[in-house]
């Protein structure tokens, strides 16, 4: 029989393309999230964040991810509504709050590897249009980790690729940020038994 606890998990994330790749890698590990009492939100960027931890019921936990260059917003807005103190990616860790460097389709990037990512690309017909955004000359001479970056953030579209690049995930490659917020989550949650 399942154990249930009376503290249900909220996974606060910034925006839509985070969580539909959390809530694909819970899929691909065989969880249920709603079974366990964790509920994903898109807070709509991370200066939402104190709003959002502010306004959760007694009996909810929050865990999130935010991206490298968010730390502060996060860091500030949760100690103002009592939780921290957490000036570092390491202390919002210890809250439950994982740091992608830069973001979270950077982190999916480096773990599935251009060819890996391209591979995504043309699986969604998405490859010749990234072809043609490389060529832009603002684009040319830049990494292609970065052109990918620009290119999921524009007419690509983040939400729609992100699950794309987790179900394309070795599950040992998983970005370390998504793969220990799942983990923590997964600690005496409901159905965790």
């Amino acid at each position: 029989m399942d154990t249930v606890t009376s503290q249900p998990w909220v996974v606060l994330v910034e925006g839509p393309s985070d969580k539909a790749a959390v809530e694909a890698l819970a899929r691909r590990l065989g969880r249920d999230l709603d079974r366990e009492g964790v509920e994903v939100v898109s807070i709509g960027g991370a200066h939402a964040i104190g709003k959002f931890v502010g306004d959760l019921p007694d009996d909810a936990r929050a865990a999130g991810l935010c991206d490298v260059g968010e730390v502060p917003a996060f860091t500030r807005a949760l100690e103002s509504v009592g939780v921290g103190p957490a000036a570092t990616p390491e202390e919002l860790e210890q809250l439950g709050f994982y740091v992608c460097d830069p973001d979270l389709e950077g982190e999916l990037i480096s773990a599935l590897g251009v060819e890996g990512v391209e591979e995504v690309l043309e699986r969604s017909g998405k490859l010749s249009a990234f072809r043609t955004f490389q060529k832009q000359p603002q684009w040319r001479s830049r990494p292609v980790e970065a052109q990918l970056r620009r290119f999921f953030g524009s007419s690509a579209g983040k939400a729609r690729h992100a699950p794309l690049m987790v179900e394309a995930l070795d599950v040992d490659r998983v970005p370390r940020p998504l793969a220990a917020l799942l983990a923590r989550v997964g600690e005496g949650g409901l159905g965790s038994g």
